[in-house]
């Protein structure tokens, strides 16, 4: 872990050697979970590229091809290309082949635009619906709005500009579908209930399961919410339906190792459990807000109050309270979506 008050070269989840390739964000107390555990350390030529908090980029090197995964804020782009050059070139290569999104969020592709300019034959590869959004000009403006509010929380002040110019998916990947890069395949799976369009992404032959938010983030445990082994953020935006069998396909495919989007590597001793805390978060959430629902709450009132709960002090060091509230008030929706399905 880095100091907290020193530029970033030699941080968690980085190597010795590494300090002059990549410049890594020191990690943040939302994350320190498990006490001196590197949620970085994985188990293949997988390294971390992100350039900045709020979302994260991961270069996955192949004995023929490379592939990254997201590409993490609009806000530290240009830290972001310069890790992904700088890692690339101490391993030899001088290409990117693919990238592959998660989905469609302004803290998963924001610095997208930037690494098609650099890279311009990467082919970007993500789900069908998440084409589609990419498309729309709304999409466009809501990835601005959000990327500016995080550039104003990480770098207050500045005026450099959030690019929403090149987002487009070129290879569309459905269930199953693989991209190639050698000796390893990475295999793409539909995880909806975050989005529509979210996906995961299974690599071989070390079978790392890398998953979508919809099946959760691990995050320190906000106060008042029952004792346990790291609370399991459920930020399940469209479907908790959706999302708990997303958890099941991916229970089935039986990793043998487990990274989560925004947190990292699951501890292994932690793997064979984690399906079941998924699901048991998703209903202890459902519990609350249908608790606030029975009480005849209105709308805002029920955003305040599960806010009130769930953003704490750490938290805004990872996301901007204006997303956070705009997630929340889907995730609201969504709970009670399904406690009304339930009650059918």
């Amino acid at each position: 872990m880095c100091n907290q008050n020193e530029k970033m070269t030699t941080c968690i989840g980085q190597s010795p050697g590494q300090s002059s390739v990549v410049d890594l964000p020191q990690d943040i107390a939302l994350f320190e979970v498990f006490e001196g555990y590197d949620r970085f350390s994985f188990p293949g030529p997988i390294y971390r590229v992100t350039g900045g908090h709020g979302g994260e980029a991961l270069l996955i090197c192949g004995t023929e091809e490379t592939a990254l995964l997201d590409c993490g804020m609009a806000y530290c782009a240009e830290v972001t290309l310069s890790n992904l050059v700088g890692r690339l070139s101490a391993l030899g290569r001088d290409r990117l082949d693919y990238i592959l999104l998660s989905h469609s969020h302004y803290d998963h592709i924001g610095a997208l635009p930037w690494i098609r300019e650099a890279f311009p034959s990467a082919v970007v590869c993500g789900s069908e619906h998440c084409a589609k959004i990419l498309k729309r000009p709304g999409a466009h403006a809501l990835m601005k709005e959000l990327g500016e509010h995080a550039l104003q929380l990480y770098e207050p002040g500045s005026t450099k500009e959030i690019r929403v110019d090149n987002l487009a998916v070129d290879r569309i990947l459905r269930d199953g579908d693989q991209v190639s890069l050698g000796q390893e395949t990475i295999t793409a799976y539909e995880t909806k209930g975050h989005t529509d369009c979210s996906m995961s992404y299974m690599l071989d032959p070390i079978h790392l399961l890398f998953t979508s938010e919809s099946t959760g983030i691990i995050e320190g445990r906000p106060e008042g919410t029952p004792d346990g082994r790291g609370y399991i953020h459920t930020p399940v935006l469209k479907s908790f339906y959706d999302a708990l069998l997303s958890a099941d396909k991916c229970r089935s495919l039986h990793p043998a190792y487990l990274c989560l989007p925004h947190f990292g590597m699951v501890p292994q001793d932690m793997l064979g459990e984690y399906w079941d805390d998924f699901a048991a978060e998703c209903e202890s959430k459902m519990d609350f807000v249908r608790r606030l629902r029975d009480g005849g709450l209105d709308d805002e009132t029920m955003l305040s109050r599960y806010a009130d709960r769930y953003w704490t002090g750490v938290k805004k060091m990872e996301q901007p309270k204006e997303a956070f509230m705009l997630n929340s008030s889907h995730i609201i929706k969504a709970l009670i979506r399904e406690i009304e399905r339930r009650e059918q």
